[in-house]
């Protein structure tokens, strides 16, 4: 093996001379594992899905972000470096107040982890964040870094809302199911006893459903909901909750509306109703319905107090020829 060394590492060189290229090699050596290292943790940095961040607070300074900024905001991370306001105005406008607020909370409590808030990325496109924060102050009278990794977390927020969707919403007419319509109706029910405000409740059912579906098919059935749904969704003022809840029954609530008010927008569902027009083959009808509108009272303790009331008179509508509104 001794005649593979080079001449400098032959037993005939000084001692001292080999243990100097000895140290050199060595010096080498390392400077290779730390260059695979910093290799190493460039390649993690650039898989990571989340902006690893660094802030000068006094200063208001960005003093690093790691590669995956431009990937999620769509701007290079040079403009950044150069100016705070590239993070601050990509906020979605919305959210910036409590961005900022929730951001200076760390200096209260050295840290915060519950910032979501959304931004607008170069192309315009909404992205959500789940940005947390933590003060690194290693002692008293040091200038404060803030430092932070924001995650893209908008996919985890769309298959959220695609949950809630599914969970509050009826499949076959898009308008809140039957368990969510009555959460939002008692909710108003409690603001208006709150406030002293008034509040309109309103039952509909379509006349002679089952003929329908008897004559015409079920899916013939399921078209007529679908469009008597859309009636009362393009009707309502916005703040007004509408569901279906029964096979061919709807509700509606009405917070800081009286019962004159309600009226109107009955009436103009009745008529959105009797304007509709269906065919099945080379026949055509149309559809009527039947409301039940009653209005809070002093003596009402409860929302089961206006449904009761509201749903005796869309029966009373029912037996007095249907196609109508009667108030409860």
């Amino acid at each position: 093996m001794a005649k593979h060394l080079p001449p400098l590492l032959s037993g005939s060189q000084p001692p001292e001379t080999a243990q100097t290229l000895l140290a050199l090699l060595h010096a080498q050596g390392e400077v290779a594992r730390l260059s695979e290292r910093d290799q190493l943790y460039s390649s993690l940095l650039d898989s990571v899905n989340a902006v690893l961040w660094a802030f000068d607070w006094e200063t208001r300074q960005v003093l690093y972000v790691s590669p995956a900024y431009e990937r999620i905001f769509g701007r290079p991370a040079s403009l950044v470096l150069a100016d705070y306001n590239e993070w601050r105005d990509s906020i979605y406008p919305d959210d910036l107040d409590f961005a900022e607020r929730s951001l200076a909370q760390v200096l209260l409590k050295g840290a915060v982890e519950d910032r979501e808030y959304r931004i607008l990325n170069a192309s315009g496109q909404v992205r959500w964040l789940s940005d947390k924060c933590y003060i690194n102050q290693q002692s008293e009278g040091e200038r404060v870094i803030v430092v932070g990794i924001a995650e893209d977390i908008t996919e985890k927020k769309q298959l959220e809302g695609e949950l809630q969707r599914l969970a509050t919403t009826d499949v076959l007419t898009q308008s809140s199911n039957r368990r969510h319509f009555f959460e939002c109706a008692r909710q108003a029910f409690d603001h208006a006893r709150e406030d002293g405000t008034p509040l309109a409740f309103l039952l509909l059912d379509i006349d002679d459903f089952k003929r329908i579906n008897d004559s015409y098919g079920h899916q013939e059935g399921d078209q007529v909901l679908q469009r008597i749904a859309d009636s009362g969704k393009a009707v309502l003022r916005r703040g007004d909750q509408f569901g279906r809840i029964g096979g061919e029954e709807f509700a509606a609530i009405f917070p800081g509306c009286n019962a004159q008010a309600a009226e109107l927008i009955a009436e103009r569902l009745q008529r959105e109703v009797q304007r509709l027009s269906f065919s099945h083959g080379e026949q055509t009808y149309s559809v009527t319905v039947s409301q039940g509108l009653t209005a809070l009272t002093d003596q009402d303790t409860s929302l089961d107090d206006l449904f009761a009331r509201a749903d005796a008179a869309m029966y009373r509508a029912k037996r007095q020829g249907k196609n109508q509104i009667v108030h409860g």
